[in-house]
């Protein structure tokens, strides 16, 4: 997975200064700071502009002539907190989209400007390029959709861009109606929403996604989001994606943007400190204080109140709503911000004594391995010669996955380090697995069954309690593919108050989820049979 900006990537690249300086001079809105004083220029907060920078950045071999090509990101993900501003700065960059300059239009020399009175806006504010910088044109014919799961849910967009256009000069290039804005030749901004889907193959070259959170196979606003993106490839269009925090459980377009391996996707999430209780009052107050920061128009006791209140019947929706993070709701096995904060990256020296925990698929769900030291360290370890993980996707492997590769795994594992037991989960691996207890000792190579009910959930609750406990010494190195699978594990009912694990949806992986609980189960049962020390070897005249 792609890491997302958390606020702190550097912003020394090249990108159109101009479209922020655009949206301040021709945005205005008559609340500013929840005061009504006037229509006021449309300033950015700083993670607004960061966005801004971020989204519009340009490759430096952009060439005149290409359109979202010139970009860095072909599209963008923005995840905050309810209120901090989303809307507001969305419906902003929809006007640049729709009479701004937008566009790439070649690197400047010295003395070039943008000048409105070229584009039709009888303004008169002029922009000065500095040498080397990119410069910005307008869409010729843009075309442009606002889309949500409501027409209450885009007025969150639609509203303060119609304000916007009425309170400033932006009203002599866009014509306001209730569901669509007239731009110039024939241009226009349209109201997209799940009951109005027959919009939907038009070419566009500018998508507002909000709240992509709630975004479902259910809703049918899964099938809205790829349909665009279809439509916007067609016409070298962009697209930016707003929401709050989503329902791990629930496979949101948010989700599957957040968790893309592309690289053209632009991500802004500011996460809250990690280990930071949501239902403690002083840690909520430092949880709201970071993820809200530099939305100036925020009372943090207004968003206490709020927060409290939900928090007492909803509290997983509190907690993603007002705390920017990712929590399931009910059967949620292991809080992944819970998991994440024992995070704690160290080096091993050579031959280490480690156990290993290895699930097996096929075709469908993933292979992996995840070994633990005997002081509780755990950790996704690499094999080969370009130090590949130990996590096979078989999509990534035509279709299957690679049973030489993950033997070669296996074999270099047990050459590199000490291991002293190997829980190995047989179904579809009996023979590799009897290869392996044949090769290294049946004592070492451990056939465990996950599928057996009571065994299965003490090992759960072992690695659970060693990971939310405060006392525990257990750490791991942040694996992100380990930690998405933590997430979306799940809780299955079986009988005498017990459970397995399950996934959250079918596409959701949890295999190494379950490696790590089969490494944790090795680590323990080791410790607990005293050969946690490694044993002398007496020589000669002792």
């Amino acid at each position: 997975m792609v890491a997302a900006d958390d606020g702190t990537w550097p912003l020394d690249f090249p990108t159109l200064y101009v479209v922020p300086d655009w949206i301040a001079q021709h945005c205005r809105l008559e609340s500013v700071g929840g005061l009504v004083r006037g229509p006021q220029p449309f300033e950015m907060y700083d993670w607004q502009l960061r966005c801004t920078a971020h989204f519009y950045r340009v490759r430096t071999e952009a060439r005149i002539g290409q359109l979202s090509t010139a970009f860095c990101f072909r599209r963008g993900q923005v995840v905050a907190p309810q209120k901090s501003g989303k809307g507001p700065w969305t419906a902003g960059i929809t006007a640049a989209e729709a009479v701004g300059p937008v566009l790439f239009a070649g690197w400047a020399e010295g003395g070039e400007v943008h000048d409105c009175r070229s584009y039709g806006c009888g303004c008169g504010w002029v922009y000065e390029y500095e040498p080397g910088e990119p410069m910005g044109r307008p869409w010729s014919t843009p075309l442009i959709q606002i889309t949500a799961t409501s027409e209450d849910q885009t007025d969150n967009v639609y509203r303060p861009l119609q304000a916007m256009i009425r309170n400033g000069p932006l009203g002599e290039l866009m014509r306001v109606g209730e569901q669509f804005i007239r731009l110039p030749n024939d241009g226009r901004i349209d109201v997209v929403t799940s009951s109005a889907q027959s919009r939907l193959g038009n070419p566009v070259t500018f998508v507002i996604q909000d709240e992509t959170g709630i975004w479902t196979e259910t809703n049918k606003m899964t099938k809205v989001a790829t349909t665009q993106r279809r439509g916007l490839a067609g016409m070298s269009g962009r697209s930016l994606e707003t929401t709050n925090g989503w329902d791990p459980s629930e496979n949101s377009v948010a989700q599957k943007t957040a968790e893309t391996q592309a690289k053209d996707v632009y991500r802004f999430h500011r996460l809250p400190p990690k280990g930071l209780s949501y239902r403690n009052k002083a840690e909520r107050r430092k949880i709201h204080a970071h993820v809200y920061e530099g939305s100036r128009h925020i009372d943090l006791d207004a968003i206490e109140g709020e927060a409290a209140e939900l928090l007492e019947k909803e509290p997983a929706e509190a907690e993603r709503f007002f705390g920017n993070r990712l929590v399931a709701g009910m059967g949620t096995w292991l809080q992944q911000d819970r998991w994440d904060a024992r995070t704690q990256v160290r080096e091993l020296p050579e031959r280490a004594r480690v156990v290993l925990g290895f699930d097996g698929s096929d075709v469908d769900d993933w292979t992996g391995i995840r070994a633990e030291t005997l002081d509780g360290y755990q950790f996704t370890p690499t094999y080969g010669p370009d130090a590949r993980l130990a996590i096979w996707d078989p999509q990534d492997w035509q279709g299957q996955v690679p049973r030489l590769e993950v033997d070669a795994a296996v074999h270099d594992l047990f050459e590199r380090y000490d291991v002293v037991r190997m829980y190995a989960d047989p179904p579809y691996w009996e023979t590799e697995v009897d290869t392996w207890a044949d090769r290294y000792g049946d004592k070492r190579v451990v056939r465990w069954y996950t599928q057996r009910v009571v065994q299965m959930h003490a090992a759960c609750e072992r690695l659970l309690t060693d990971v939310t406990k405060a006392a525990s010494s257990f750490g791991h190195d942040g694996c992100e593919i380990t930690s998405l699978h933590v997430r979306n594990a799940r809780k299955a009912a079986r009988p005498s108050n017990r459970y397995v694990l399950r996934k959250a949806s079918v596409l959701q992986k949890i295999d190494l989820a379950v490696c790590s609980v089969l490494a944790h189960e090795a680590a323990g049962d080791v410790i607990a049979a005293g050969e946690a020390k490694a044993k002398r070897r007496r020589g000669r005249g002792f």
